[in-house]
């Protein structure tokens, strides 16, 4: 087994993984809490904490810091700017040639820089830091100083980000170990996301299966959707899942079968399934979700089956991506949603039991036919042979 470094792959983070400085000052009467404002040693000025501003640095400064595979990206609420007189265009990079963008998200203004990997170091990126596990890109954000007369009255902001990268190990082996799983990518605004589906062993799920799975009837089936990347960004739904006898989620050919229905269980035998300790198996409320159910198969052939499932991202925080199990109606199947995606898994394959086992089994029951049949017949001959004694003794008298 050799293990090698292979090139530099950029890893999808949508974390503001790194924010060093974000300077505005405070009103000093008011800095009463030492956890969003902070004091100088003279006490006689104050600035707010990373992530707040305000004259009582209440106010939140919504920051979003999106690692992409070739780009760099940071979101700053416009509120934050408008707070300390900070036009859009005073807004740059370390090049001031690279400007601030305006952009609205779900109805909320941002003030936003987004540079590409072949323009860090044109937009003032610094040294890139190396480790031999990773590589870290850094950028900073900052605002030109407003000018009235010969005098500056407004204070100057500076945001630091930065996004880590690790590099990809390539392990070699004599044959290739590769689960089966579905896969898909979504985009949400201007965050990107990996999920995938898998079907496990057991409910550890710590193996899951790299061929097609082979289960008998009755058998639980472990499912689990994940948010890969990024991890922990996302809360995930699963809304609809479903099965059929073709490939094809919207075949209407074959026959199909409902499991989940609007994130809610709809086969009885489904089960969610907690991912931590913590974690109490709710649908929509983590970035991972487990469920089980009891194979089945199909009336007519063929028997195996392809499992369907539609998934949501949601905000971490939002509620609505907790189902409401009150109210179900008719599945419909979307894929036009950004914000919704489909996952097709299979196919997985009815087991059925072993033939040698049934013959056994018959085999078993015949030879205890037998035993009862052969224990009857010898209780009617001593019967018998009672009655004879008996008539026997009657005819002497």
């Amino acid at each position: 087994m050799t293990l090698r470094i292979s090139k530099v792959y950029l890893i999808f983070l949508l974390a503001p993984l790194f924010l060093e400085n974000a300077f505005g000052l405070c009103d000093v009467t008011h800095c009463t809490d030492s956890t969003k404002c902070l004091f100088a040693p003279d006490k006689r000025r104050c600035k707010c904490a990373v992530g707040y501003y305000g004259d009582l640095c209440d106010e939140v400064a919504t920051i979003n810091v999106m690692c992409g595979k070739d780009y760099i990206t940071i979101m700053v609420v416009e509120d934050f700017f408008k707070y300390y007189n900070i036009k859009l265009e005073d807004l740059h990079l370390g090049n001031k040639s690279c400007r601030a963008q305006q952009e609205t998200v779900a109805g909320v203004s941002y003030y936003m820089a987004r540079t590409t990997k072949d323009r860090y170091l044109y937009c003032g990126g610094k040294a890139l830091e190396k480790n031999f596990t990773h590589i870290a890109y850094s950028q900073t954000l900052q605002s030109d100083p407003v000018v009235k007369g010969n005098i500056i009255r407004d204070p100057l902001i500076k945001i630091e980000y930065k996004c880590v990268y690790p590099y990809i190990r390539t392990v070699s082996l004599p044959f290739p170990i590769v689960p089966i799983s579905s896969e898909t990518v979504m985009r949400v605004n201007e965050m990107e996301a990996t999920i995938v589906m898998s079907l496990f062993k057991d409910g550890t799920y710590m193996e899951a299966f790299d061929t097609s799975p082979q289960l008998q009837l009755k058998e639980k089936a472990y499912v689990e959707a994940r948010v890969v990347e990024p991890e922990d960004y996302f809360h995930l739904r699963v809304n609809e899942c479903w099965s059929t006898q073709s490939a094809m989620p919207n075949d209407t050919d074959g026959l199909s079968h409902t499991l989940l229905l609007n994130g809610c269980v709809k086969d009885e035998t489904v089960k969610f399934h907690g991912w931590t300790a913590e974690h109490d198996g709710v649908n929509g409320n983590g970035s991972v979700v487990r469920y089980s159910f009891d194979v089945f198969r199909f009336t007519t052939l063929p028997h195996e089956f392809y499992l369907h499932c539609t998934i949501q991202l949601c905000s971490l925080g939002d509620e609505s991506c907790l189902p409401d199990c009150k109210l179900i109606t008719k599945r419909e199947v979307s894929t036009g949603d950004p914000k919704q995606g489909l996952l097709s898994y299979g196919p997985i394959r009815f087991k059925a039991p072993d033939r040698h086992s049934n013959v056994l089994l018959i085999l078993g029951l015949s030879i205890g036919g037998i035993w009862v049949l052969g224990i009857f017949i010898l209780i009617l001959m001593a019967v018998a042979r009672a009655g004879n004694r008996r008539l026997s003794r009657l005819s002497n008298l």
